[in-house]
C-alpha cells in the first residue's frame, strides 16, 4: 500500500504532468479573471451597499436596479470581456491543448460566482455565461443573445432567459464538438441555474420584479427586486 499511496508512491508520469498543466492553468486563468468584480468596484466608487440593495448579487441586472442604465451596461460589458479575455489568452498561450477554452470560460463563469475575496458570494453569472459563448462561436452568442431577450421580453422575467441560455448551449457542444465539451459545461451551467433558484421560487410566490418594473426604476429608491 505505501508503494502506491504513501511515501514511496511513484510520482506521475512527466508526460501526464504536462498534459495537465494547461488545463490547471487555464482554470486558474480564469477564475482569477472571472473574480474581477465591476459592480462591487461602482459600488464602493458610487458608495452604494450593492450586497444589501435589490437582489443584492454582484452583477448587471442588479448594478442596473441599484446605480442605473450606465453602471448595468459597464458592469455587464466587464463581465462578458472577462470570459472572452480568459479564453483568448489560453488559446494562445495552449493552441495545442483541446478544450482549454471551454476548461477557462467555466472557470471564468465560477470566478465570476464565487469570487474569493467577496467570501464566495459574486453575481449569478449570466454576461460571463454568455461572453463564454461568444468568444467560442460569435454567431452562436447572437442567436442565444436573441432568444434570451424574446424569452425574458414574452415571460418579463430576466431569470428564464438566463437559464434558457444555461441549457441551449451545453445541448450546442453536444451536438457540434463532443460529449467531453459538454461534460465541461454542463458542470458550470448546473451551477448556474441553481443560482437562479431564489428567482423562481420568488416568481411561483408572484414576487418577483419582472424586467419592465425593474426598468421603470420604481424600485431603486426601496431596494426591491
Amino acid at each position: 500500500m505505501l508503494s502506491v499511496c504513501g511515501r514511496n508512491a511513484a510520482p506521475l508520469p512527466r508526460k501526464a504532468v504536462f498534459f495537465m498543466l494547461p488545463y490547471v492553468l487555464a482554470v486558474l486563468i480564469g477564475y482569477l479573471l472571472g473574480c474581477s468584480s465591476m459592480a462591487f468596484y461602482m459600488a464602493k466608487l458610487k458608495k452604494v451597499d450593492i450586497r444589501n440593495s435589490g437582489s443584492g448579487n454582484l452583477g448587471a441586472s442588479n448594478a442596473m436596479v441599484t446605480m442605473g442604465w450606465a453602471a448595468g451596461v459597464l458592469t455587464a460589458l466587464h463581465d462578458i470581456g472577462k470570459s472572452v479575455l480568459a479564453i483568448y489568452i489560453c488559446r494562445r498561450l495552449f493552441p495545442d491543448a483541446a478544450y482549454t477554452d471551454l476548461v477557462a470560460g467555466s472557470a471564468a463563469v465560477l470566478g465570476h460566482i464565487f469570487p474569493f475575496y467577496l467570501k464566495f458570494k459574486g453575481g449569478k453569472g449570466l454576461a460571463a455565461y454568455w461572453g463564454m459563448i461568444l468568444a467560442v462561436n460569435w454567431k452562436l452568442a447572437i442567436a442565444v443573445a436573441a432568444g434570451i431577450a424574446l424569452i425574458t421580453l414574452l415571460t418579463d422575467y430576466i431569470a428564464i432567459g438566463s437559464v434558457s441560455a444555461a441549457v441551449f448551449f451545453p445541448a450546442y457542444l453536444a451536438v457540434k464538438r463532443s460529449w467531453i465539451a459538454l461534460a465541461i459545461v454542463a458542470a458550470v451551467s448546473l451551477v448556474l441555474i441553481c443560482k437562479h433558484k431564489t428567482n423562481f421560487i420568488r416568481i411561483r410566490s408572484g414576487t418577483e420584479i419582472g424586467f419592465r418594473r425593474a426598468n421603470s426604476g420604481r424600485d431603486r429608491a426601496d431596494g426591491k427586486q
